[in-house]
């Protein structure tokens, strides 16, 4: 079933509505995070300007499955553009560590520039993360966001705190104390990489959509249920899926 999908003024709308309310009456680190954006208008414009370009790529499709996939493939970009500074944050990392770290990432940009440009940055991608869960969970009802994403997150947590530790990491003692973790880098990446595959092959059909896919289902044990209308008839088959939609965790070899 082709489902009609939102063009880039609904979406933008959506999106100015949810960082408003966040500012206003959020989770506390919803709220801090938005509420500085809101009240700066050029960290706003700025913002405004870049989660405009995000929804672009996602309303460029007509239909609403190919926008699930686009959202999706956005909000791992905002999960990876998160991490440094939530890395600084949750490591407390400073002084010459803090250096050496955007040493890794800024070259030989300036320090102090290359600090203020990253905690920009964050905010803003934050505040897009908060806009986009938004509109996953609200306009498109994708499942992916659900269970799905947050465990990419943190996996995706874990494997850049490794990368951070080893890099960072200068004495003798240190760099043999992270031997063994720095071993299971490709491991992590593999699981990251899998991770990933599997909720961009997700169902791409709304959660209400799916789960009168699955009520309809035979079993076996039940009686096909009578149909109503065109629309609440759907089968599996209809869909082109044949998983129950239940996303799992992939193995990792």
């Amino acid at each position: 079933m082709a489902i009609q999908g939102y063009k880039h003024t609904r979406l933008m709308e959506e999106s100015e509505s949810c960082l408003a309310a966040a500012a206003r009456a959020g989770p506390s680190d919803d709220m801090a995070i938005a509420s500085q954006i809101i009240e700066q208008p050029t960290a706003y414009r700025v913002w405004e300007s870049e989660h405009s370009r995000l929804m672009h790529n996602v309303s460029t499709h007509a239909r609403l499955a190919p926008q699930m996939g686009a959202l999706r493939s956005a909000t791992f970009s905002l999960i990876h553009r998160q991490a440094l500074f939530e890395y600084i944050r949750d490591r407390s990392i400073s002084g010459n560590k803090r250096h050496r770290l955007f040493s890794l990432f800024y070259s030989n940009r300036d320090f102090a520039n290359a600090v203020v440009s990253e905690h920009a940055s964050f905010l803003r991608c934050s505040s897009s993360r908060i806009c986009v869960d938004h509109l996953a969970e609200h306009l498109m009802r994708d499942a992916a966001f659900e269970e799905p994403m947050q465990l990419y997150k943190e996996w995706y947590t874990d494997y850049f705190r490794v990368f951070c530790d080893v890099a960072l990491a200068e004495s003798e003692d240190e760099k043999a104390m992270l031997a063994p973790t720095e071993a299971l880098k490709p491991l992590l990446k593999l699981r990251l990489r899998e991770a990933r595959d599997a909720i961009l092959a997700m169902p791409e059909v709304p959660t209400s959509v799916w789960r009168e896919v699955e009520i309809r289902r035979a079993t076996g044990e039940t009686q096909k249920l009578r149909r109503l209308s065109v629309e609440q008839s759907l089968d599996a088959s209809h869909l082109g899926v044949e998983s129950t939609g239940q996303w799992r965790a992939p193995r990792v070899k």
